[in-house]
């Protein structure tokens, strides 16, 4: 085996195991699916932060707005496990050839990408910041989403350059 085999079969062991992960997470969320819209109505509730907050108006209090919110979460994951297989198969079929390698990057870059936007600007960002969640006790999944964006995003700097033949 070459070193550009190995690192061909690298990038698309990495991109199955991102797209295994976000089909588990998707699993979990519909399975479990009360307890994890739980955390997802209480940081949109912003009932778990600093009591003398100024700034709980930003709570979303409307009930199916949790809920579409929590359904967005789960068809980002659906869509970043679907592309991430996919193109992980494609990649596959192209491994030995470096030009046809390079094309078959679409599938696994926007999967990854949409990791990257879920768990970092959806979670860090959005839930981190604008509803506090990084205030509450209970409720608090910053650290965790930013190593899965972390993850996700060291898959995609691997992923990206151009391959060339050996």
């Amino acid at each position: 085996m070459t070193n550009t085999l190995a690192l061909r079969l690298s990038k698309i062991l990495l991109v199955l195991s991102a797209a295994l992960f976000a089909a588990l997470v998707a699993m979990n969320n519909l399975l479990d699916y009360q307890i994890n819209f739980a955390g997802v109505s209480h940081v949109l509730l912003m009932d778990t932060v600093f009591p003398d907050s100024n700034i709980t108006w930003r709570a979303v209090t409307t009930p199916w707005l949790h809920h579409l919110a929590y359904w967005l979460i789960i068809a980002a994951e659906l869509a970043i496990a679907v592309l991430g297989f996919w193109g992980a198969v494609e990649l596959w079929q192209a491994r030995h050839d470096a030009a046809a390698f390079n094309m078959q990057k679409t599938k696994p870059i926007v999967a990854l990408t949409l990791g990257v936007l879920l768990w970092f600007t959806g979670f860090v960002v959005i839930a981190g910041e604008w509803f506090l969640m990084w205030q509450s006790e209970s409720w608090n999944a910053q650290q965790t989403a930013f190593y899965f964006a972390a993850s996700f995003l060291l898959i995609l700097i691997l992923l990206a350059p151009e391959d060339q033949d050996e």
